[in-house]
């Protein structure tokens, strides 16, 4: 078989690619493995490029005994760290005197290896907020069954504390299906007409009694002419009162609600709503926002759970806001408050 021939064929694999004859050097490399293992690979001993032991191993015994083999690779892209399975399978009469060759294909399972990592971390995260209020819950139990059993102070006290960790779990459970219905929706475009006034104003008003309770002032800025845009009413609904509350609960002793429109916003590149929740708060650390959409991420977590907070609030809104094809800007700095600005296309 002749090099332009090998080279075709390789050519014609979509995935990174490279052959090591018996001379244990490489005699073709497709576009593909030319990007992921340097330009200047051909004519190479592999174990010059190839320096992973377990792939190394793995070539050198599929050159000895001919038998398939699998490895894995790690790389790094320049942004980030990836991961690839390696198969590696002997092909004859090909190479130095027609001594055959072993064929590496790289296939990249990065994207599948962070999926798994996500759903390990999310099940940890689940269990580990659900584990402290049930902690608490079976501590209780064993209390009032035992010393606090003719404690009726105690015993008082106690149900009050487990009335609260039950409502938390309550709520974990809540925003988990929330969460869940949200993303499984993403990807259908709400068709209703919404009036963003209206639906800041009712808002602003269901919550009015726990801004009261925190002695924090709502204010409500709306244009005189307000279009109607196209959107989900609850779901957009969910998404100021998650930001708006956030703002009651942590963000000083004023919050100011301001809704206005373009003809054209940058951010979404057309006609656009913007709806700005505004607190003069201790602000946030710039640190902490590029990851506060995160599932289960907390700036303050010890704060967040007093104040009852389960750490899914805004990776529902940041979904949400996807679904109606937005965005989700978040500015603040220590010492002066934070700004969430809603973007959504008209």
């Amino acid at each position: 078989m002749t090099p332009e021939i090998i080279d075709g064929f390789l050519a014609a694999i979509p995935h990174p690619a490279v052959l090591v004859d018996q001379t244990e050097r490489f005699i073709a490399v497709n576009a593909e493995a030319c990007a992921l293992l340097g330009g200047d690979v051909k004519g190479r001993h592999f174990a010059t490029i190839l320096r992973q032991p377990s792939v190394a191993t793995a070539v050198e015994n599929c050159l000895r005994d001919r038998a398939p083999r699998k490895a894995r690779h790690l790389s790094n892209d320049g942004a980030q760290d990836t991961t690839f399975t390696v198969n590696l399978r002997y092909v004859p009469q090909v190479g130095a005197v027609n001594g055959g060759a072993v064929l590496i294909c790289f296939e990249d399972i990065t994207e599948r290896e962070q999926a798994a990592q996500m759903r390990r971390d999310f099940v940890a995260n689940v269990s580990h907020e659900l584990r402290t209020p049930l902690t608490a819950l079976i501590g209780f139990i064993e209390t009032l069954r035992g010393p606090a059993r003719d404690d009726s102070a105690a015993r008082d006290r106690f149900l009050e504390i487990m009335e609260g960790e039950a409502s938390r779990m309550n709520r974990l459970v809540g925003d988990l299906l929330s969460l869940n219905r949200v993303e499984s929706e993403e990807r259908v475009r709400p068709k209703a007409q919404v009036d963003l006034a209206s639906h800041l104003s009712s808002t602003l008003k269901t919550l009015s009694p726990v801004a009261k309770a925190g002695g924090v002032d709502l204010e409500l800025e709306t244009p005189e002419i307000c279009p109607l845009i196209t959107g989900d009413p609850d779901q957009l609904q969910q998404v100021f009162t998650n930001l708006v509350e956030n703002a009651i609960k942590y963000g000083g002793d004023r919050v100011r609600v301001a809704l206005s429109f373009s003809d054209r916003d940058p951010a979404v590149r057309a006609p656009a709503a913007r709806v700005q929740v505004i607190d003069n708060g201790p602000g946030i650390d710039p640190v902490h926002l590029p990851r506060l959409t995160e599932r289960f991420y907390r700036a303050d977590s010890h704060r967040s759970r007093e104040k009852g907070g389960t750490g899914l609030g805004l990776a529902i809104v940041k979904h949400i806001i996807n679904r109606h094809r937005g965005r989700l800007r978040v500015e603040s700095e220590l010492g002066r408050g934070a700004t969430f600005t809603v973007i959504l296309p008209r």
